[in-house]
Order: structure tokens, then sequence, then C-alpha cells
């Protein structure tokens, strides 16, 4: 029962954050800097790298409280792409990585390579996407974890193939 009254009046205060899930979490906190990526690109080991150096996170202190850097790992470890059941690309990027590799950039996965390896670099390097990490540029539909050909569209480069 006082549990119970704790949670209303933290609620009713703004303290919810606490009741969040890993997913709701991850999405705040590593979406208030970057796209939030999906889980399944990299697998268990990769995101417990990722999760155990975030005081140095690409060049950036992403540290947070201990409670909430559980949730995330839990939610991230949960949904990598070796956890369960993966199904298209994303199985596709899990099965690229060779299990003695532990890459923390999708864009260091072979598959990724091999699919992105005929884009010019100017393209890349642009201002509209500046580089591999920025999905959403090109990937109209990135954050819904569509990465198809069809919701493709890299700015100033309408044909870039031709």
């Amino acid at each position: 029962m006082k549990r119970a009254i704790y949670i209303a009046l933290a609620v009713m205060l703004g303290g919810f954050a606490f009741a969040q899930d890993g997913k709701t979490l991850y999405q705040q906190e590593c979406g208030a800097c970057h796209m939030v990526y999906q889980p399944q690109f990299l697998p268990k080991r990769s995101w417990q790298k990722i999760m155990q150096t975030l005081q140095d996170h690409f060049g950036s202190d992403a540290s947070l409280d201990s409670a909430d850097k559980e949730k995330i790992t839990k939610y991230l470890l949960a949904n990598s792409g070796d956890s369960k059941r993966v199904l298209g690309e994303f199985r596709e990027i899990i099965q690229s990585i060779p299990p003695t590799q532990t890459p923390l950039r999708i864009s260091e996965t072979p598959y990724f390579k091999k699919e992105h390896r005929k884009i010019p670099r100017k393209a890349i390097t642009q201002k509209e996407v500046r580089s591999f990490a920025n999905c959403n540029a090109c990937h109209t539909k990135a954050q819904q974890g569509d990465f198809s050909e069809r919701t493709l569209a890299i700015p100033n480069y309408p044909n870039w193939e031709d």
C-alpha cells in the first residue's frame, strides 16, 4: 500500500523516470544526441562494451547513473542481434561479424561495409549527411527500422548509382 502511494506521488510530482522501461529510457537518453539505433544491429558483446565505456562514448562523456545504465543495458542485451531470432538485414549483419570481433559502430560491420561500398564519399561527408552514423539522413524510415532501398534518398544525390 505504501509503495502504491509513493509511486502515485512520484508520478504526480514528475518523478516517474524510475518507472520507465529500458526501451523508453534508451530512446530518451541516447536519442538526445543521436539516432536511436535498433539493438539488433550489434551483438551482445558490442552493446556490453559500449555501455561499459560511456565516459568516452566516441569522444563524448555519455555517462549515466547506475540505475539508468542498468535498465538500458538490459534492454540492449535482451534485444541484441544475437539474443533471439532476428530476421532480414539484421540477421545478415550479425552473421557477417566474426565471433572474435566486437564492433562498436554499425559501420564497422562487414555487412554494412559491403552494402555501402559504392556510395561516393562526397555523398556521405556533405553537410546534410555528415557521416555514416547519421542513418536518418538517407534512410527515410531508419527510426522505424526500415533500411530498405525503397526508403533510401541520399540528399543531393538522387541518381548516385547512374
